[in-house]
């Protein structure tokens, strides 16, 4: 397996823990997506121990996996304000009322079009994919992103923007 962020910058890194995703095993059901017999439910994230000078938080979720040239982006939220360290199981889906994201917390369009977190779906008989669950501890309180930014443009500016980043990798095959 091929860290995505072995690329980027090297920043110290923090705590990150689930109810829902335990670092390199298998995704729940819930984090399934709903065309693959799933949920499709965002895991509830806690974290800890990043840096002093965080004024905010991205969380997004990313599969290097996906059979296209540049991966696939499951959810892209930012301006999660510093005073949060968590966020429930479904924050990330808002339109199908599952919850909500903090005050201020932006997400963006995702690889299905979509602002709510999309659960794994992978095609089925496609090797085991993996899912990067990680929040970015960011030295701005807002990143200035137009609205139609995708979850790329997010990463880019993220290169100059994190101060420390915290990572739960989830695996799943159909």
């Amino acid at each position: 397996m091929v860290n995505p962020y072995d690329e980027l910058p090297q920043v110290p890194s923090f705590t990150l823990t689930s109810d829902d995703v335990v670092d390199g095993q298998t995704l729940k059901s819930a984090q399934v997506g709903v065309g693959a017999g799933g949920e499709g439910r965002s895991p509830q994230l806690s974290w800890s121990g990043f840096p002093a000078g965080t004024k905010s938080f991205a969380i997004t979720a990313y599969d290097p996996d996906a059979p296209t040239a540049s991966g696939y982006w499951h959810w892209a939220v930012y301006d999660v304000p510093a005073s949060v360290t968590s966020l429930d199981a479904g924050a990330g889906n808002a339109s199908t009322g599952g919850g909500s994201l903090p005050a201020g917390a932006i997400a963006l369009t995702n690889d299905s079009l979509g602002r709510d977190f999309v659960g794994a779906a992978p095609p089925a008989g496609h090797k085991p994919h993996h899912y990067y669950f990680v929040v970015h501890a960011v030295d701005v309180d807002h990143l200035d992103l137009p609205e139609n930014a995708t979850p790329a443009v997010l990463g880019f500016n993220l290169f100059s923007h994190t101060l420390a980043r915290a990572t739960l990798v989830g695996v799943y095959q159909r």
